[in-house]
């Protein structure tokens, strides 16, 4: 990797977290200056950059008008929870071990979805449901999976802007979170997976009920 094509990922790397951790938000255009500045980078390391998460699907390019935060559809949104359906489901199925590390980590996003929803800081609850699901999956041991679904996920928490109510939403699952983590604990990898399941297919049906995208 060329030391420009290193400091474009970089710079994509640094917007990704922005947008998972909801600092930036679908519909934001993201100023060339102000970014540019932000980060020291060149108009082309930054233009990479902005490429890399147009093709990750997180930004989107309109002519005359610069580069915008994507916005996700109702079928963009189904289509995500149904990818989430067959990969997570499965990749939870697939768990031969449990490793102290990969159990860690699990409890420490719970912990985290926890601390920030008691001080009512719902972006940051969000991202930690993000970590929840991106340490099921790490469960499975495989590189290539965890790749793909940081990407899916990356990309499904721009759903998240269009809840009716963060708070009620956000604190049914982060108790959801802690069934299925219990399971797993206690060896029920197929009990993991059929709550994994329904609390996807649940969370589809809540998120859409007043989605206007």
């Amino acid at each position: 990797m060329t030391d420009s094509a290193g400091t474009a990922s970089r710079v994509a790397d640094a917007l990704r977290t922005q947008i998972i951790s909801g600092e930036l938000k679908p519909g934001t255009r993201l100023s060339e200056e102000r970014v540019r500045e932000a980060h020291g980078v060149s108009r082309s390391t930054l233009r990479e950059a902005f490429q890399r998460l147009i093709r990750d699907r997180l930004l989107v390019h309109e002519l005359s008008r610069g580069v915008f935060v994507r916005r996700l559809s109702r079928e963009d949104v189904a289509d995500l929870y149904e990818v989430r359906r067959i990969v997570e489901c499965a990749a939870v199925r697939s768990i031969r071990s449990l490793t102290p590390a990969g159990l860690r980590r699990i409890t420490a996003s719970i912990s985290d979805g926890v601390a920030a929803a008691e001080e009512e800081r719902w972006d940051a609850v969000a991202a930690a449901s993000i970590r929840f699901h991106e340490a099921l999956v790490a469960l499975a041991g495989s590189e290539r999976l965890n790749a793909m679904m940081s990407g899916v996920l990356a990309e499904f928490r721009l759903s998240y802007v269009h809840m009716d109510d963060p708070q009620v939403f956000h604190a049914a699952y982060l108790a959801r979170n802690r069934e299925i983590a219990e399971a797993l604990r206690s060896g029920d990898v197929e009990g993991a997976a059929t709550l994994l399941a329904a609390y996807l297919t649940d969370s589809e049906v809540e998120l859409l009920k007043g989605y206007s995208g």
